[in-house]
């Protein structure tokens, strides 16, 4: 096997601190040290997974995220423990989700900058560790 396991994904933002509020204060994630590279970032630990987000810099290529919330979109999934929990911490922010239930235990929303994430609570129909 070539690959041993995921250390990071990437996502492009257009405004730092907008996504600093998505992925620290709402996500709950905690912000790691980030090199300075001598453009804006942030970094974030999530498991044994980072999340490094880049500020991109005006006309910079990057990837088109979907004009709205889709399961089939690339995606990064992060791990829940409590999916009525979290489905109400969203709802009580007025974040829009695409919900399948607790049986099948996803969520599906997009970062201010429309990229989309999954919340998944790992032992329902899907995303089983066995």
């Amino acid at each position: 096997m070539l690959v041993k396991r995921a250390h990071h994904v990437s996502f492009s933002v257009s405004d730092i601190d907008r996504a600093r509020a998505f992925y620290g204060d709402l996500l709950g994630l905690p912000e790691i040290e980030r090199p300075d590279f001598g453009f804006p970032g942030a970094w974030y630990q999530a498991g044994e997974v980072q999340v490094h987000l880049i500020q991109t810099p005006p006309g910079a290529p990057t990837g088109t995220p979907p004009d709205r919330i889709s399961p089939v979109a690339n995606h990064a999934a992060f791990e829940i423990e409590d999916y009525a929990a979290v489905c109400a911490t969203l709802r009580s922010r007025d974040v829009a989700l695409i919900e399948t239930g607790a049986e099948v235990g996803q969520i599906f929303l997009q970062d201010p900058d429309g990229n989309v994430i999954e919340l998944i609570q790992p032992g329902g129909r899907l995303g089983r560790r066995d």
